[in-house]
């Protein structure tokens, strides 16, 4: 599934902090002569409102999920080119989807073992790893917000739907499990949100 089907749909979010600052007086007793500086300090509100947290789109994290996506995509294309060429194959994307799809594509034995290793359950390719990703850009996009999980949630579902598109049939159950590993982890952060405020009321 394309990362970039999630930020095809998503925007950064960014709400306002507020800080307090306080002064501070500090004494020395060294000589008669007393000294006073100040200095920003964080005080516990009163109140039961808790300060509103800042989500700030983190773009160092996406451009490199992006950048890695892009080079291990350009990797499998070239792959694929190169075991299609070798057979006197034409290459382009409705080709090459569609022999992919059947089978047609043949593939030498060390090909074969290298790419059952990346679509291990602990592969590159694998449920794992991807699900992982797919997550961390989310998170990032949203700049950590849970309250964008739904958000989130959909645009995984709407890339799902776009990949499909483009696949031209229905997916490798692999792709099927990848999602909802995806959106099982994007619901327990947006949980994870809804704890902490339980646990925060409580105390």
């Amino acid at each position: 599934m394309s990362l970039s089907a999630v930020n095809a749909t998503t925007s950064s979010y960014e709400s306002s902090n507020v800080k307090k600052a306080s002064k501070v007086s500090d004494n020395k007793t060294n000589s008669s002569e007393s000294k006073d500086t100040e200095a920003a300090v964080y005080e516990k509100s009163s109140s039961n409102t808790s300060k509103p947290s800042v989500y700030t789109k983190d773009d160092v994290t996406i451009n490199k999920l992006k950048a890695d996506a892009e080079k291990r995509t350009q990797q499998l294309r070239d792959l694929v080119e190169k075991l299609m060429l070798k057979q006197g194959q034409t290459f382009d994307d409705a080709n090459m989807y569609q022999l992919l799809r059947e089978g047609k594509v043949p593939v030498d034995e060390e090909t074969a073992k290298k790419a059952s290793e990346e679509i291990s359950e602990d592969g590159y390719y694998g449920v794992t790893q991807t699900s992982d990703r797919l997550v961390s850009f989310a998170m990032a996009l949203s700049g950590g917000d849970p309250d964008k999980a739904d958000l989130m949630i959909e645009s995984v579902k709407k890339g799902f739907e776009q990949a499909t598109k483009a696949w031209g049939g229905e997916l490798p159950g692999i792709c099927k499990d990848t999602m909802d590993a995806t959106i099982k982890k994007l619901e327990d952060w947006k949980n994870s949100k809804n704890q902490e405020s339980d646990t925060t009321q409580n105390n």
